[in-house]
């Protein structure tokens, strides 16, 4: 009894941890709806699930694929009515007419992402865990009224969407890379690897390919830019596409593509296919993960060194990430002029060192002077692209590679998007600048007949 007197003397004694301030509470998460509307979500979801389950049994599933749209949602309809009557349970027309849509959604597409899908102005889908939904509007994120039922709801979407495109996920198998029958990129990671659920992450390519003049009415580039970016593909230029995660390295890809003759021979090749190629002579390759017994995978590299056999006119590489680097650079120097490919780096010169060490994971033990020299005779163009604090995305430079000076690759820029602040509604300011340097490639372009206005090259007049 005593030594639980003197611990409480000694806890309730004043400290100088007991003088400070309380710390200030964190920020509450604002909720997107009051509790009322949330139950009244929650107890629309669970009793979606059981007609769900029950119209499985009503429904010949051998034949949703075939049966048109309107005679499917009523027959909807019909099994709803008999469902909520054998229930006696009562619902206003639009309940209904929601279930009717969202029992639609579940069996034939993919749930509560339909809406988000569909709706244009959404360009990526972000799912923490099954009621903790974000979307990106303008390069913003923010959150969505959307939830699924649980988190075994948003698995069944995860799985369903992995075996469209004959991959799997599981525990065995808890990451996954797929992509929708749009082209858009899907990426799922699984418990127990995601520790609060499932979380799923998309992202949406539009239905209608970018052209180089969306690009420019963004703010991308510029009308001169344009000008340049179509010679160099057209003269045959190797270029590569640098930036961070969201800045727009795939839509640029695709805006430079459309300007490959449509007479060329074209192959892709990617992780997860997403190039939306305008050209008809195109032959698409797709990596594959091993399967159960860990063997069968096909990697960058085997469809690199594949490409090479099948007569390639261009080679278009979706990403470069590891060893594929050497083989792209080997087949840009042996004759596949005009290739394309992109990769992760914040800038031009950061580029050049993650393609030395992706070169080196091929495992011959090259010489770092041989890796440079090869790389600078190689590409041609690097183009450096970001997102910015709005959201936008801009072209932030365009290097050409000169040639080496001892043991570095020499670059020269050509253009380059220069911040100037940020106004009050956090729109970020800037103009870009030509510096008034004629590329070297122009010799290319004049042998090939192809002219561009003298003043494109001319240096910017400072303010």
């Amino acid at each position: 009894m005593g030594i639980m007197t003197r611990l409480r003397e000694k806890t309730t004694r004043p400290s100088e941890l007991d003088r400070l301030p309380p710390a200030a509470p964190p920020p509450r998460e604002e909720a997107p709806r009051d509790l009322k509307e949330l139950k009244k979500e929650i107890a629309f979801n669970e009793l979606k699930a059981k007609i769900h389950a029950r119209m499985i049994n009503l429904l010949d599933l051998t034949r949703l694929a075939e049966t048109p749209d309107n005679i499917l949602m009523e027959d909807l309809r019909r099994g709803i009515e008999m469902i909520l009557m054998e229930e006696k349970l009562a619902l206003p027309l639009p309940d209904k007419e929601r279930l009717s849509k969202e029992i639609r959604d579940e069996l034939l597409g993919y749930g509560p992402l339909e809406p988000l899908l569909h709706d244009p102005g959404i360009s990526d889908i972000l799912a923490n865990k099954f009621d903790q939904v974000f979307v990106e509007r303008r390069g913003k994120l923010e959150r969505s009224t959307v939830r699924f039922t649980d988190n075994a709801h948003l698995l069944k979407i995860i799985e369903k969407i992995a075996t469209g495109v004959g991959r799997r996920v599981d525990e065995s198998s808890p990451m996954v890379d797929a992509r929708l029958p749009d082209g858009s990129r899907v990426n799922a990671i699984i418990p127990p690897l995601a520790l609060d659920g499932p979380a799923l992450s998309i992202r949406k390519f539009s239905k209608i390919p970018i052209k180089i003049q969306n690009l420019i009415e963004f703010g991308s580039i510029t009308p001169e830019i344009a000008l340049v970016l179509a010679a160099m593909v057209k003269a045959r230029l190797n270029i590569l596409i640098s930036g961070g995660t969201g800045s727009g390295k795939t839509v640029f890809l695709n805006v430079l593509s459309s300007f490959i003759p449509y007479d060329e021979r074209i192959i892709t090749i990617e992780d997860s296919a997403e190039l939306q190629m305008q050209q008809e002579h195109v032959v698409r390759l797709e990596t594959r993960p091993p399967n159960l017994e860990g063997s069968g995978e096909v990697t960058q590299r085997d469809l690199v060194k594949n490409a090479l056999r099948m007569r390639p006119e261009r080679i278009i590489l979706g990403e470069v990430r590891s060893g594929e680097a050497l083989d792209m650079l080997q087949a840009m120097n042996t004759g596949h002029d005009g290739s394309l490919a992109t990769i992760h780096a914040n800038s031009p010169r950061d580029a050049m060192a993650r393609l030395e060490t992706m070169v080196s994971m091929a495992g011959l033990n090259i010489p770092d002077r041989a890796i440079r020299h090869q790389i600078c005779s190689a590409i041609h163009v690097i183009i450096q692209l970001a997102r910015l604090s709005d959201g936008s995305r801009k072209m932030m430079n365009l290097y050409e590679i000169v040639g080496m000076e001892g043991e570095m690759v020499t670059m020269q820029e050509i253009f380059c998007y220069e911040l100037l602040g940020v106004t009050e509604d956090r729109t970020v300011k800037g103009k870009f600048i030509t510096r008034g340097i004629r590329p070297k490639f122009m010799k290319r372009l004049d042998a090939l007949g192809i002219q561009l206005p003298a003043q494109v090259f001319k240096e910017t007049a400072e303010d």
